[in-house]
């Protein structure tokens, strides 16, 4: 039986989902066996998740709310964790700490 979820978060990062937001997003949407699409309105264009190429081209300023749906194994585990992600501002705070 195949599974699907779907939910909707608010982007906080500052810059958006560019570049590097981008490239953790799609990373993550590939470790799931479940087909992952993202969209900046709830109506779509939906978008291949593990294409950082069509992420990217979504252009989600700070502010845009992102809906995330997926379908097949792992269905609402990806999406739980693409949410996490995008909550905890794309982990952009961790990566500066090590950094500095």
């Amino acid at each position: 039986m195949s599974s699907s979820a779907e939910a909707t978060v608010l982007i906080t990062h500052a810059v958006g989902l560019h570049a590097r937001p981008s490239v953790k997003f799609t990373k993550l949407a590939k470790s799931f066996a479940a087909e992952v699409e993202v969209a900046v309105a709830a109506n779509g264009p939906w978008l291949d998740a593990k294409s950082i190429v069509k992420v990217m081209a979504a252009k989600a300023p700070k502010g845009t709310l992102l809906h995330i749906r997926a379908t097949g194994d792992g269905a609402s585990a990806a999406v739980k964790a693409l949410v996490d992600l995008v909550q905890r501002d794309f982990d952009e705070d961790a990566d500066h700490a090590r950094s500095a």
